[in-house]
């Protein structure tokens, strides 16, 4: 279990009242459009808990649209995200509802994209700027955004984490936290990598053509 410091409570430098509210709700923001390979055309934001209750005044709503257009949490742009998104002709809507038994700060993006296919991720805000990241399309998972991160899509199958960690360990990458999930035997898998280096583009197409099972490839820099 991580240890936080003074410095993870008071949260991080920021535009707005709230590290869980604000800071947090953009980080999450930042990581889904990460996944994001296409215009965004509809976002519509679920919204648990005290997210739900309290999302107009402690700006969350605003951090979540300035964090799906790139913005960090000390832009300027934050307060302003959600005009620059009319602007953009982005739809969205801000949905309070019942994620289950999730943190209370927890919200759920579902991300329309221009070439017809739609981004899930779920994740919360737990303190402080912090964030965990818990569903990705469907499939639960885990990870909060510290280190620089390699999301690989693939159909479960023997060899391919060997082929995968084999094209990391020939860049001289370090892997800090590796996990794999899958739906059931030979189906759907995502693996998460945790790097303690910084992650380049070119890997991306080395990791695709390293097996015929990867179908797709994120990196995500470290928040």
């Amino acid at each position: 279990m991580k240890n936080y410091s003074a410095f993870d409570v008071i949260g991080p430098k920021m535009i707005g009242p709230s590290s869980s509210h604000t800071a947090g709700a953009a980080r999450l923001a930042r990581i889904a459009s990460k996944l994001i390979k296409a215009d965004i055309i509809k976002v519509d934001f679920l919204l648990h808990g005290s997210f739900a209750n309290t999302y107009r005044g402690h700006g969350t709503d605003r951090a979540l649209m300035a964090g799906l257009l790139g913005f960090t949490e000390y832009d300027e742009n934050l307060k302003n995200s959600l005009e620059i998104a009319n602007k953009k002709g982005i739809n969205y809507n801000f949905i309070p509802t019942d994620l289950g038994d999730a943190h209370p700060n927890t919200v759920k993006f579902l991300i329309y994209q221009s070439n017809g296919k739609i981004v899930e991720l779920m994740g919360s805000s737990i303190g402080g700027g912090n964030i965990k990241i818990t569903e990705i399309n469907g499939m639960k998972l885990e990870f909060v955004g510290e280190y620089p991160t390699l999301i690989v899509k693939h159909i479960d199958g023997p060899g391919v984490i060997t082929k995968i960690t084999k094209v990391l360990a020939d860049e001289d990458i370090n892997i800090a936290f590796m996990s794999v999930y899958r739906q059931s035997k030979g189906k759907d898998a995502l693996m998460v990598l945790e790097c303690d280096n910084k992650l380049s583009d070119k890997l991306i197409k080395s990791i695709k053509d390293s097996s015929g099972n990867v179908e797709d490839v994120y990196v995500i820099d470290s928040l």
